[in-house]
């Protein structure tokens, strides 16, 4: 009996980390040019139903301003404060590309989560989901719609 739990403990530590397999994604964001101040990024996840799921990345360190990407603030919050730790970093200037590494369950991988790009300048416009873009298997590229010229998913 004590062999038979040995032999089961052992094919579970082998099987169990292959179940919860995670890859590290890599989203890179670049911006068109155009004048004015640095762009606030936000980088978050959506499940398939399109509600929020994570922040991946937020970037700009005015916490003040945070409001004004509208989209992420607003799913983010789920109409509280927002709780960051660890996930922000400077603003993008324009032209400039940023990146960010996620890692990211290989159960996300083409089920129907985006990875959504929300941007705003001070004193400059405001774009929620600026450029969206599905999280698949294979390496892909959108465009976006206001500040960002181009999202780039790789893995």
């Amino acid at each position: 009996m004590k062999k038979l739990a040995a032999l089961l403990m052992l094919a579970t530590a082998l099987c169990a980390p292959s179940i919860a397999m995670a890859r590290d994604v890599s989203i890179q964001t670049s911006l068109v040019q155009y004048s004015g101040h640095a762009a606030y990024l936000a980088v978050y996840l959506t499940n398939p139903d399109g509600s929020y799921n994570s922040t991946l990345w937020v970037s700009g360190q005015k916490t003040k301003y945070y409001g004004d990407l509208r989209g992420w603030a607003r799913a983010a919050s789920g109409g509280g404060s927002l709780n960051l730790d660890g996930i922000t970093g400077a603003s993008v200037g324009s032209g400039e590309t940023l990146t960010v590494h996620a890692n990211l369950a290989d159960t996300l991988l083409d089920a129907g989560y985006r990875i959504h790009v929300d941007t705003a300048v001070e004193n400059g416009g405001q774009y929620a989901d600026d450029a969206v873009i599905d999280l698949t298997s294979t390496p892909a590229t959108a465009s976006g719609t206001g500040y960002v010229n181009s999202i780039s998913l790789g893995l």
